[in-house]
């Protein structure tokens, strides 16, 4: 019934190409600088044949077909690179609908029957608009992928573990103190505490914008996890809102050592360790090396 439509997208390939490139260059939502002309270009043509090259009386009625293993691969890989890259939706589900668009300009142009034309562009629509749907699933993936190592990536850096003194750590946090945020800052700072055997860790929470009930649980979690250790634990950065906070919902502290900054919370651990800082008496008399 299809064999019309076959014939005439297999002796056309050629033309499809440099109408599918016409339509993708002239439209605005290509980003030049994301790829070049030539890799675009090499990535239709390869779209084009695995498309046309496969379609057959069976695969033109059905997008899971077999037969078009190799496309679905090279529409999924192109999806999670364009995802990486930083393509946005728009752009890259404007890719297949702009191939429709040459496909059934190629149609039409080769055959003057409307019904016959009709009849086959609505089954190659169907067609296409099943590959332009896994388009958009794969890339979803892709960006949610990218969107979860990112997250990660970021929140390793916000909780960095730094040695401020031999037996002394500190932790500072920025950003709110969530479950799975303080699973990873027990993580960092007990693996320090183990391969430094500091004595004392300073969680510094003046980079916390607000504290509630939740965060001053995991708060006590991470405090308590420190001293399983054999490490001591302040909480420097407790700022006057946030110790009316605490003393609101009725969090009990006093068992934890807390300092108003991390300069006081260092005196405590300089204390603590029987260690003193003092200035020299050139620079208490305010000279220095020039």
């Amino acid at each position: 019934m299809f064999e019309n439509i076959i014939k005439t997208l297999k002796s056309n390939k050629g033309e499809i190409l440099e109408l599918w490139m016409k339509n993708q260059l002239a439209s605005s939502v290509i980003t030049e600088d994301l790829m070049t002309n030539q890799e675009l270009r090499k990535q239709s043509e390869e779209l084009v044949n695995a498309l046309v090259n496969n379609l057959n009386e069976n695969s033109i009625n059905d997008s899971q077909s077999p037969d078009f293993d190799q496309l679905t691969e090279l529409l999924g890989g192109i999806s999670i690179s364009r995802a990486r890259q930083g393509f946005s939706p728009r752009e890259t589900g404007s890719f297949i609908l702009s191939l429709k668009e040459a496909l059934l300009e190629i149609l039409k142009k080769e055959n003057s029957n409307v019904n016959e034309v009709f009849e086959e562009s609505l089954k190659l629509s169907r067609l296409l608009d099943n590959f332009t749907i896994l388009t958009f699933e794969t890339f979803i993936k892709g960006r949610e992928e990218l969107i979860m190592r990112q997250t990660d990536e970021i929140t390793d850096i916000s909780t960095p573990v730094i040695k401020v003194w031999d037996g002394i750590l500190a932790l500072p946090i920025i950003g709110t103190l969530d479950s799975a945020r303080t699973q990873v800052v027990m993580e960092n700072l007990l693996q320090e505490i183990v391969k430094t055997g500091s004595g004392i860790a300073i969680l510094d929470i003046s980079g916390v914008p607000t504290v509630d009930s939740l965060v001053a649980q995991n708060l006590l979690k991470a405090v308590s996890a420190t001293r399983l250790m054999g490490a001591d634990c302040i909480i420097s950065g407790i700022r006057p809102e946030i110790a009316q906070t605490i003393v609101h919902l009725g969090i009990d502290l006093s068992q934890v050592i807390t300092k108003a900054t991390l300069a006081s919370a260092l005196q405590y651990a300089f204390k603590s360790l029987r260690l003193e800082v003092r200035k020299t008496a050139l620079e208490a008399a305010g000279v220095t090396n020039q």
